[in-house]
């Protein structure tokens, strides 16, 4: 597992710069995806195993932190690690930065999901100076008058430890028009740090990072299948799948950006992830001399 996870950030890396420039600053996210688990757990794979939600079926799961590029067009998978138990979010989180280091890029921002919200992790990324936005917690009277309002606007929020962490909350405001179920006013709030931009241009610099959830789905219909236990095999194949999907950009940075004024952009209707997929299947085809035809042994009068 160890010789695994030193390479896998290579494995997915390997055609970063065609896509990405050294030097330059790009907007990050880091979440994790879960892989559904039904059978038994042993000492092989104990330590890897998730407890969380029911879903599929399932409430075990193995568990991945992935690192992700949200700038438009260049959505990269840059790295990702198995979750195990006894260590931290904040060691998970070092390790992507080192790994955006090692690369020789910059963060732009750090968008972190929900469950990230502790005061560990505010803590260690005030420390490194990377600039973030998290979700709030909507929890306690003091948070939910911070989220009434109608204009956007920043506050103050003091959360409890010891000692207390002075938290600067980003607060957008937008009329939801009857979406998830909801009309009127929303108050949508969010921890940020190093950055002074306006409520609404974080919220709507928070949003790309749904591009993660796309991805994961992405990965999903291209995610080898397996009953084993071994994670060591589980994480492989779980690298295979989210390589696919950075090849896929790669090849439409290089071969399917039109040539016009303005930002570089790639056209996904040239060439769409469903053909690739299809390409790379009958190279596989091709490559096994799977039988095409059968030869029948009487034909019909």
């Amino acid at each position: 597992m160890d010789d695994l996870e030193q390479k896998s950030t290579a494995i997915l890396t390997h055609l970063v710069h065609h896509v990405l420039k050294p030097g330059n600053a790009y907007q990050f996210a880091i979440d994790s995806t879960n892989d559904p688990y039904y059978g038994a757990t042993s000492g092989e794979n104990e330590s890897y195993i998730v407890r969380s939600k029911r879903k599929q079926s399932t409430n075990e799961f193995y568990s991945y932190v992935t690192l992700y590029v949200t700038t438009s067009d260049r959505q990269l998978t840059l790295a990702m690690y198995p979750v195990r138990q006894g260590i931290s979010k904040v060691g998970y989180i070092a390790r992507c930065l080192n790994q955006i280091a090692e690369l020789g890029l910059k963060v732009e921002v750090l968008c972190l999901d929900r469950e990230f919200s502790t005061r560990k992790v505010f803590g260690f990324l005030t420390q490194v100076q990377v600039p973030f936005i998290v979700p709030v917690r909507k929890h306690g009277n003091r948070m939910k008058e911070l989220l009434q309002g109608t204009q956007s606007r920043y506050a103050e929020y003091r959360m409890r430890a010891k000692p207390p962490l002075f938290l600067t909350v980003a607060i957008a405001v937008k009329y939801a028009k009857g979406r998830r179920g909801k009309r009127g006013i929303e108050n949508l709030g969010y921890v940020v740090g190093g950055i002074a931009w306006h409520p609404l241009w974080v919220h709507r610099t928070y949003r790309s990072r749904s591009s993660i959830e796309s991805s994961y789905r992405m990965r999903n219909r291209v995610k080898p299948r397996t009953s084993t236990r071994n994670p060591v095999i589980r994480y492989l194949y779980a690298i295979i799948s989210f390589l696919s999907k950075n090849i896929w950009i790669a090849l439409l940075w290089r071969y399917f950006s039109p040539v016009k004024q303005g930002p570089r952009t790639s056209d996904m209707r040239a060439f769409r992830f469903d053909y690739f997929i299809v390409i790379i299947w009958e190279v596989i085809r091709a490559s096994m001399g799977m039988v095409k035809g059968i030869p029948i042994l009487r034909h019909p009068v």
